[in-house]
């Protein structure tokens, strides 16, 4: 690979390319004299190979990488086509006889070799966020480092835990930027007069001089008196005004046929059925059905004029909250899972170590040229299709798992034998329509959850038998079914009573009312 200068013209060289290791470049904001050092301060290569592996992720440089409190200074990630090269200058001194004097003239030789291909770059061009040292501040001013009355190095006795310490909690970050940006301050709104600002309390101390979104949804309770009719004249309004072409007819027409073969579905379930632009569904949906806040349909959309509550057949379209179970009495933790956690308190990234993507926001101008399932040219996939959800978004089927370790079913959507039987226990003799249960028999969400956990335990024992090594077969039948009812969770129990999802739900349909809000 190497290549020698000669008889080329002086100044060039001749290199020959060859299949050389891809590179990764790091502009280190520092005279660097320690390598080790210096990849301590990233991470290590453990680190960098990590952050590599993640596009979204940007390269932290800690310049105290021994301080847990030290905030660090993100890298940027190019791609680039660059090349490493190693240059040896080789000189050679040659003596010459000119007029009987003896010069010494140098022979200089240039070899270059191609290292590698630099494919990615990382440049640190955002500023360092503020530092906040473990120091106390005494009555006479001397500061006084805290490093060794609040880490633990090693072991420790009870009283090290139970000393008197100034109080110490700095924040993660300082700075959500790294970036200077201009800021736009809002002028003083100039009200009337004899306008007098509404009293702060608890309820609507936050949001004061947020606009709601003009989506017009119909939200309603489960104990509302009447169910509406009719959309609102305004959700109308702004349909009409972005349905323009034969696409958004189209969209319409396929969705309403859904509703007329079933009056409530999920917003999942929708997008599963019909290929339709996300930011057209939430004016579509408004003009078509209503919001169901409580009870056994909520967090579903329901067809204008249709009322579950004086209809028993509607039982089979109540949404069952399910969770997958995982602890050590279940027989795995939540890393054995095969399902794994979108958001995980143990995964969190600081927002200024994520790169985020710039997204581009949709008007009504865009709504109506057509960015409904035509969308934009070029994309790989067809337009019957592009904005499709797979099945498994809202259907559960035996022998399979969900894709979240949350999710919202409706109970037409458990493709088991097993589990209808369960839902249409009561067939024909519905009486009354709770909160809680709708239709079905008390305890029917509590047996159907058991029945579900079942199945999933059985799939991750079949795929991972490791894991229940320990666990005999004569526990798997009816035993095991009953050491995992309802009766023993409380907690379960009542998360349903409050009719409140978690906190850490990822099925988008517990955040739905946020669109319209």
């Amino acid at each position: 690979m190497a290549a020698a200068w000669q008889g080329a013209e002086r100044g060039s060289a001749v290199l020959e390319l060859r299949r050389t290791p891809r590179l990764v470049c790091v502009e280190y904001p520092g005279l660097v004299r320690d390598v080790g050092a210096m990849l301590r301060t990233l991470g290590g290569e453990q680190g960098v190979s990590r952050v590599y592996a993640d596009p979204a992720k940007r390269l932290e440089l800690y310049f105290r990488p021994k301080d847990p409190y030290c905030h660090p200074v993100c890298a940027n990630r190019f791609p680039t086509s660059t090349m490493l090269l190693r240059v040896k200058r080789r000189t050679k001194k040659k003596k010459q006889q000119l007029d009987s004097e003896e010069q010494t003239q140098p022979d200089v030789q240039f070899e270059m070799e191609i290292v590698g291909t630099v494919t990615t770059v990382y440049k640190f061009q955002g500023m360092s966020d503020f530092q906040y040292l473990a120091m106390h501040s005494g009555p006479d001013g001397k500061q006084t480092s805290m490093y060794d009355k609040v880490l633990m190095l090693k072991p420790e006795k009870e009283e090290f835990f139970h000393r008197e310490l100034p109080l110490y909690i700095p924040p993660p970050i300082f700075s959500r930027l790294d970036t200077p940006v201009d800021y736009f301050y809002r002028p003083d709104i100039q009200h009337r007069e004899g306008y007098s600002n509404p009293q702060v309390s608890g309820e609507n101390l936050i949001g004061l001089s947020r606009a709601r979104r003009p989506h017009n949804a119909i939200f309603v309770n489960f104990d509302d008196e009447e169910m509406p009719t009719k959309p609102l004249d305004a959700a109308v309004q702004t349909w009409k005004k972005v349905c323009t072409n034969t696409v958004d007819k189209k969209v319409e027409e396929e969705l309403r046929k859904l509703f007329e073969a079933r009056p409530i579905w999920s917003r999942n379930a929708v997008k599963a059925n019909i290929s339709v632009h996300p930011d057209k569904l939430k004016l579509l949906l408004p003009y078509l059905a209503y919001y169901m806040l409580t009870g056994p349909w909520r967090s579903l959309w329901v067809r204008f004029g249709y009322d579950p509550r004086k209809h028993p057949e509607a039982k089979i379209y109540q949404v069952l909250d399910f969770r997958i179970r995982y602890g050590m009495k279940y027989g795995y933790a939540s890393n054995d899972m095969p399902v794994k956690a979108k958001r995980s308190t143990y995964n969190y990234s600081l927002p200024i170590t994520v790169k985020k993507q710039v997204s581009h926001t949709v008007s009504v101008h865009d709504l109506k040229q057509g960015l409904g399932t035509s969308g934009a040219s070029g994309a790989k996939k067809p337009a019957s299709s592009r904005y499709k959800l797979k099945e498994s978004i809202y259907i559960f089927r035996e022998g399979a798992l969900p894709p979240y370790r949350q999710m919202f079913y409706q109970l037409c959507d458990l493709n088991v034998e097993s589990l209808q039987k369960i839902i249409h226990r009561n067939d024909g003799t519905e009486s009354e329509c709770t909160e809680r249960d709708g239709w079905c028999l008390p305890k029917t969400s509590d047996d159907l959850r058991d029945t579900m956990s079942l199945m999933i335990k059985q799939i991750i024992r079949s795929t991972r038998p490791a894991l229940f090594s320990n666990t005999t077969s004569s526990e798997n039948g009816k035993e095991q079914l009953a050491y995992e009812s309802g009766e023993d969770e409380d907690d379960e129990e009542e998360e349903e009573e409050d009719f409140k999802p978690s906190d850490g739900s990822e099925n988008e349909m517990e955040t739905e009312i946020l669109d319209y809000v």
